[in-house]
């Protein structure tokens, strides 16, 4: 098993070279980035996660929700799909084997993106709606700004990044001006293996998300350095952990009978204050034939989501501490089932003073994802806090699902070669937020 995915890596890898190194040839004589970078705004509407980018002949912006675990960039190619550039991808060719491409066959209309003959097909997913459909396979031009790690640089091109056509229907439930979903996870054609292919830099991605619907956080795909203003680089206050396989496929809709592309990470244990919160410590492991439990970070999923054992003795513990300093449990408030008066909650710049929740990590190392207030708490009100935990029932696939919310001013680096997270405790402790990297350009 270990010899056929070495065999397997060994021959992505060079099919992807191949495919992608040679025909961005002028690119890198001219100018090869260190690193590359794209905005991330929030939908105040439905929480989603957005970014853009420029596609096709001629270039147009493409609007995208960011999905941390997503397999691939689909787009919407049904409406308004134009471009002189798109080349599906013919049956049995390198870029269908790269695709992992589930079937290959006709369309029975007239040709157009999307809808082709002799071509190879995957099935794009809706993560937010728990849907997925069959989508051809394609390439086409796509550009993105470069960056030193203070500030965007220049655009460059990747000539033909490969990518998934879908029909308009797999937007349903994706925020308004979406086209599609920015696939960031562990596969040979998401965005982080494509871009780091192509320029020939580290198969890392950083992740910054801001807090607010009027501010814009980062993703930088590159290493370090990660400078927010005032001149701070968050690079330097990374813990790590190993990033775990979960050996079968979590996509919502589908199971293809391969490893999950989603980021699991090894909780052994929570601790709300100094206190272990007593826990069915099984439910946070990966079942090797399942695929149940463990614990996945996911930005399609608002707020952190929790195995309902798990969710009652963790938020049994919190209000338990909670009471000790005086603070008071109130009726809940959806989706938020725990929620406190704000009487007598502080304010620091941590956020809201209550009890800090702990991941405690696997690796051995005493090390743990502190989880303050501003991550912990979610404003209802100007009287109600809400613990932002959501209980996911008795039997999910996965345990502990880390969600946007407890994402969000924290930097979370993706080391896809090594298979380990670096993650920030939040920023607001440094002084700066995900929202102060200096998008002004250069000269």
């Amino acid at each position: 098993m270990a010899s056929s995915s070495l065999q397997y890596f060994i021959f992505s890898t060079l099919l992807l070279i191949f495919f992608i190194s040679p025909i961005t040839t002028f690119a890198q004589q001219s100018f090869r980035p260190k690193a590359l970078v794209l905005p991330v705004s929030k939908d105040s509407s439905t929480l989603q996660y957005l970014t853009t980018i420029n596609q096709r002949t001629p270039l147009v912006p493409v609007s995208l929700v960011v999905d941390l675990g997503g397999q691939f960039l689909w787009a919407d190619c049904q409406q308004n799909y134009v471009s002189s550039t798109y080349r599906p991808a013919r049956c049995n060719s390198a870029v269908c084997s790269l695709s992992r491409a589930n079937g290959c066959g006709d369309c029975f209309s007239s040709p157009r993106p999307g809808c082709n003959n002799n071509t190879c097909g995957v099935l794009p997913d809706n993560t937010v709606t728990r849907t997925a459909t069959s989508g051809e396979v394609a390439q086409d031009i796509v550009s993105v700004q470069s960056t030193n790690g203070f500030n965007p640089g220049r655009n460059v091109t990747v000539s033909n990044l490969i990518f998934s056509c879908a029909p308009t229907s797999l937007l349903e439930g994706l925020a308004g001006g979406v086209k599609g979903m920015a696939g960031l996870g562990r596969t040979r054609i998401a965005f982080p293996s494509q871009f780091a292919s192509t320029f020939s830099f580290s198969r890392k991605f950083a992740i910054c998300l801001a807090s607010s619907s009027t501010s814009r956080g980062v993703i930088f795909f590159g290493d370090s350095p990660y400078m927010f203003l005032p001149g701070i680089d968050v690079s330097e206050s990374l813990s790590f952990t190993p990033l775990l396989i979960n050996p079968v496929s979590t996509a919502s809709a589908f199971n293809q009978g391969e490893p999950s592309a989603e980021y699991f990470i090894g909780v052994k244990s929570i601790k709300v204050g100094e206190q272990v919160v007593p826990l069915n410590t099984t439910l946070l492991s990966i079942d090797s034939q399942s695929g149940i439990g463990g614990t996945k970070i996911s930005t399609v999923n608002p707020y952190t989501v929790l195995e309902d054992s798990i969710f009652k003795a963790v938020t049994e513990a919190f209000t338990n501490e909670s009471a000790t300093r005086n603070i008071t449990r109130v009726t809940g408030v959806a989706p938020f089932d725990v929620c406190f008066s704000s009487a007598n909650i502080l304010s620091t710049r941590l956020g809201p003073s209550v009890p800090t929740i702990h991941l405690v990590m696997q690796n051995g190392n005493n090390v743990e994802w502190s989880i303050f207030g501003s991550n912990s708490m979610v404003a209802v009100s100007n009287e109600v806090w809400c613990v932002g935990f959501v209980n996911g029932g008795s039997n999910p696939r996965t345990s502990i699902v880390i969600g946007g919310h407890q994402l969000e001013n924290l930097l979370l680096q993706f080391d896809l070669a090594t298979s380990r997270l670096g993650f920030t405790s939040t920023l607001s402790g440094r002084r700066t937020t995900c929202a102060n990297f200096n998008f002004t350009s250069t000269p």
